[in-house]
This record gives C-alpha cells, sequence and structure tokens, in this order.
C-alpha cells in the first residue's frame, strides 16, 4: 500500500523579521532527515511541498540527500501552515504583539488561541482542516502502490491530519501542535480502509545529537 511521510520543515527563524526563512540548524536538520528516509531505503518518491519558504527550502534540501533534483518536488498550498503569529495577535488584541513574546509565551498564547478558535466553531478551522485532509488524499491518490510519497509541512497540518485520522478534540490536536518536533517524520498508509496513523513525530534520527530536538 501507499506509504506517505509527513516531514516538519527544519527550525525556521522565531524572532527574526523573517520568521519563514531556515535558520543554520534548520538547514542542518532538514540534510538529516532526508539522510534518514534515504537510510530507510525511500526511492525516487512522490515529492510534495507547502508554498511557504521554509517547508519548500526542507523539501529540496531532502530531494538533495535523496538523489533528486529541487525540480522533483511539486507545490500543494493545502500543505501550507496557518498563520500562527496573527492568531495569537488576534488575542493579544494588537498586531505585532506576538513579536515581543519568547518562544515559551508564545507556545503558551497559541494554546489558548487555537482552544478558542477550534472550539469556536470557526469556518476556518473547519477549512484549513479540511485543506489538510485533501491534501493528503491528493498525495495518496497519486501515489502508486508500494510506492512511497514524502510531503514537506508544518506542525499544524501535520496535527490537524493527526487528529482527523484519531477522532480528537481541540486539546488533543493541540497536544500535538505543542509537542512537534522539527524535521520529525508523521507517516499514513493509505490502503483499502482509507488512510491510517502509523508513526506520529518521529525523530528517532536526532536522538544521541545535542541541540537538534527543537519544537519552533
Amino acid at each position: 500500500m501507499p506509504v506517505i511521510h509527513l516531514v516538519r520543515h527544519g527550525q525556521a527563524s522565531f524572532g527574526t523579521e523573517n520568521y519563514d526563512l531556515l535558520s543554520t540548524l534548520g538547514h542542518e536538520q532538514a540534510a538529516i532527515v532526508g539522510r534518514e528516509l534515504a537510510y530507510r531505503g525511500t526511492q525516487t518518491p512522490i515529492m510534495v511541498s507547502g508554498s511557504l519558504q521554509r517547508q519548500r527550502r526542507t523539501a529540496e534540501i531532502i530531494a538533495g540527500e535523496l538523489g533528486l533534483a529541487g525540480s522533483a518536488v511539486s507545490i500543494d498550498e493545502g500543505w501550507n501552515e496557518f498563520d500562527a503569529h496573527a492568531l495569537v495577535d488576534a488575542r493579544l488584541g494588537s498586531h505585532g504583539a506576538s513579536g515581543g513574546l519568547s518562544s515559551q509565551e508564545f507556545q503558551v498564547e497559541l494554546d489558548e488561541a487555537m482552544q478558542a478558535w477550534i472550539d469556536g466553531g470557526s469556518p476556518t478551522w473547519r477549512s484549513f482542516s479540511d485543506g489538510a485532509i485533501e491534501a493528503l488524499a491528493s498525495i495518496a491518490e497519486q501515489t502508486p502502490k508500494g510506492c512511497e510519497a514524502i510531503a514537506a509541512t508544518s506542525a499544524g497540518v501535520t496535527a490537524a491530519v493527526v487528529g482527523r485520522l484519531l477522532g480528537l478534540d481541540a486539546r488533543g490536536v493541540i497536544a500535538l501542535n505543542r509537542v512537534s518536533v522539527n524535521a520529525s517524520i508523521t507517516t499514513v498508509l493509505s490502503g483499502a480502509r482509507g488512510l491510517s496513523l502509523l508513526t506520529f513525530n518521529d525523530h528517532a534520527h536526532f536522538i544521541g545529537q545535542a541541540g537538534l530536538v527543537t519544537n519552533r
């Protein structure tokens, strides 16, 4: 059956003018996860990425580690992350307010903002979640039986997908989002009974290497 690996982008540039850029560590994380996928025997996979810069760059680095050209990566905006900073700004009542928060403070505010967003019955959350599932279904349809696909995406998208597959409530989705590790691998199987979660947030490729496990 087709196997789809959802890879969270490498560490972005939190606290800078352009969060969407991979940090130096993010580049290293992306290369390591690419080598891990190569080690697992992933060959000429279907590759897709969201259109965000941190997602596209992560996909390009992975493709390089697999011996593929960057042009092998197609773009599907269904894999794009929601704007976490805008969500927190709205909660705090001021544009740009999230920019002065530490990573830990930002996470606390983001958890609360997501809880209100999801529980409030907002069509935008349902639309976001639907888009993530549709992106997953699309790549599953494109992946031949016995082959693999890689999607470079983000924590919120992965949490939305896993939440839908497992029937989780808002608290469960938020918990998944909170613990997501940069350049981790979440694997989904596509079979006769539909889409099934195999692993979530696998980051064993970083174990024993100091400083590589990050969440922002």
